[in-house]
């Protein structure tokens, strides 16, 4: 192998390792959950999933899968919970 690509191959192992380097923007995928495929996107720090949880909660189980799967390249504003604050006020 070129010696100067042995330094890249070296440099794309280090940045690999540094997830913080990266912040996605905008993000399309197709989620395949237990009962159904979903299409799931993220754009402007705003997510979207076709399942029907999120349509009422705009937040999901796919949602926090991504988040844990991507950690430190979500943008702050694309961090989510199952439960938003103004939803997760219910006396307990």
């Amino acid at each position: 192998m070129h010696s100067s690509l042995i330094g890249k191959v070296e440099k794309a192992n280090r940045y690999s390792r540094e997830p913080d380097r990266v912040t996605f923007e905008s993000l399309a995928l197709t989620f395949r959950g237990d009962n159904d495929t979903h299409r799931v996107t993220l754009q402007d720090g705003a997510w979207d999933c076709t399942c029907h949880f999120f349509a009422s909660w705009h937040s999901c189980v796919h949602l926090l899968a991504l988040q844990k799967m991507l950690g430190v390249m979500l943008p702050e504003d694309a961090q989510i919970e199952l439960l938003p604050a103004e939803r997760s006020s219910v006396a307990v």
